[in-house]
């Protein structure tokens, strides 16, 4: 078989073949040329290949730790070891120490604090001065950005009624968190804060030296607060807050009286930041990634007790208290729908047994024949148990969670039956238990019990958040 071959290329073999022969070292010297630069080609395309293949190991390690970030597993540990919100900072919290000056309203609640006591003057002012630690979670973090700067300690306070005699000046100790609202600028930000603690020193109810004093009945009350506030970093240290709070002392129905003291008013501080940076009070040009938060249901146990007195209307109208204290305990078993970092929702079983439940009066008849003594008697259980369903909404922030609760009791006699609503603060101790101070009302104004207790949470898929 003969193949045809097109007249250029035989033109071409012919000129090639011709001029090897003519000229036989330009020939030789030429095919040297590019064999030396097919030598040189093939040693860059390799020195590129080798790049390439450096520059892929370089994306697959920056990949991995993406993987790793997101997930919090990094495989030089073999374990998930780090938390998964952000990478490690150095000085990860600002550490903060604060003064306060709180002058308040004394809200007239009750006949005591309207000027029926001792003095025949009403208690209208109250002055608190208050010394507070704090630390914050530093600016431009991840934290940062899911909390709103939030910051948590602990503080002391001293305060005055001008009325020593008869309410004494009590002294508190509280735990405290607050967070931003609104940010205006690196410097200034309006903000929220609440306090929850303990108050000793008061003078309380006593029938012989202090009988007027229907307000507080305890030497020791809890202390309920939360305000908002303008927070202004003037300096690198120094921050300026002026804004206004409300505050309540209670004992909780442990003791009576129990009508408590109420006061609402201004409070004006100063705060040095200790390990605070200059960057810190600038905008970052960097935005830290928030991965997306895994939406699951947890489900919370808590079991609680306490104590209470209880008191009974009588013909009159007027009502006696109890001579002691009657014991509570309960649970609550409730299924949460975890939304986002700081949201979560769901319904809870409420359970309760209340010692004070439907007590009831008898008339004693004494030595002399009267009838005028009474006696507290006590039903039978079964008219002190009760069982409810509540609809439950909780806010979360770092350590602690706010919650709150409306429901109503489906099995329960007398006292037991209505609505009633539930107070809650939830303080971190691992990731999956907790301590539970609570409080519950009964019809929006009733005070009935505490409830302290502790509380586990199962399948909890909360992620951890590096500061």
């Amino acid at each position: 078989m003969r193949f045809k071959i097109p007249r250029w290329k035989g033109i071409a073999f012919r000129f090639t073949f011709c001029s090897a022969l003519l000229f036989p070292g330009a020939f030789l010297h030429s095919q040297e040329v590019r064999q030396d630069t097919l030598e040189d080609t093939r040693q860059d395309v390799k020195q590129l290949q080798e790049v390439v293949r450096e520059l892929r190991q370089e994306v697959r390690k920056l990949q991995e730790e993406i993987r790793g970030l997101r997930q919090g597993y990094f495989p030089e540990y073999g374990e998930y070891r780090f938390d998964s919100v952000s990478a490690y900072t150095p000085h990860r919290f600002i550490h903060r120490l604060g003064i306060e000056a709180r002058p308040q309203y004394v809200f007239p609640t009750n006949p005591f604090l309207r000027g029926e006591n001792e003095r025949w003057k009403p208690i209208q002012t109250s002055f608190a001065a208050h010394l507070k630690y704090s630390f914050k979670f530093r600016p431009n973090t991840c934290a940062d950005r899911i909390y709103g700067g939030a910051y948590q300690g602990f503080g002391l306070a001293v305060t005055t009624f001008g009325d020593k005699k008869q309410l004494g000046d009590p002294f508190t100790f509280y735990l405290f968190q607050g967070a931003r609202i609104a940010r205006f600028n690196p410097r200034l930000s309006l903000n929220y804060e609440w306090n929850f603690g303990i108050s000793a020193g008061w003078q309380p109810y006593d029938n012989d030296y202090n009988s007027y004093n229907g307000a507080v009945g305890s030497r020791m009350n809890a202390y309920l607060n939360a305000g908002i506030y303008l927070n202004w970093a003037f300096s690198r240290y120094f921050d300026l807050i002026i804004g206004g709070d409300f505050t309540h002392f209670s004992n909780g129905n442990t003791k009576f009286p129990n009508a408590g003291v109420n006061t609402t008013g201004a409070k004006i501080g100063l705060v040095y930041n200790f390990n605070r940076e200059e960057s810190d009070l600038t905008k970052s040009l960097v935005t830290p990634l928030i991965p997306r938060f895994p939406r699951h249901i947890s489900y919370d146990l808590v079991m609680f007790g306490s104590w209470r007195r209880k008191g009974v209307y009588v013909e009159s109208g007027k009502q006696i208290a109890s001579p002691g204290s009657y014991p509570v305990a309960g649970f609550n078993f409730a299924p949460m729908y975890n939304l986002n970092y700081k949201f979560r929702f769901g319904v809870s079983l409420d359970g309760v047994y209340d010692g004070s439940a439907n007590v009831y009066i008898e008339d004693v008849i004494t030595e002399s024949g009267d009838t005028g003594a009474r006696r507290f008697c006590r039903p039978g259980i079964q008219h002190q148990l009760a069982l409810g369903v509540s609809g439950r909404a909780e806010y979360v922030m770092p350590y602690f969670t706010i919650g709150v609760g409306l429901g109503s009791n489906v099995l329960g006699r007398g006292d037991l039956r209505g609505l009633y609503q539930v107070f809650a603060l939830k303080m971190d101790i691992t990731r999956s238990s907790f301590l539970h101070i609570g409080y519950n009302l009964q019809n929006f104004q009733t005070p009935n019990y505490l409830m302290l207790g502790l509380g586990f949470r199962f399948h909890n898929k909360y992620p951890k958040v590096r500061h």
